[in-house]
């Protein structure tokens, strides 16, 4: 799990390049509270991968 640093897409997209070194999830709460991140695309792109 990524913890740390993710504040929008281009994070989410980062760290799917680095998803198969095991990366199963990500802690956005605070990009999510403060509304960088939209929660529902950044989940459709992991999906989409």
């Amino acid at each position: 799990i990524a913890s740390g640093g993710i504040t929008n897409m281009d994070d989410i997209s980062n760290l799917l390049v680095e998803a198969h070194h095991g990366i199963m999830g990500a802690i956005t709460g605070r990009a999510i509270y403060e509304g960088t991140l939209d929660f529902a695309k950044a989940q459709q792109l992991c999906d989409a991968s």
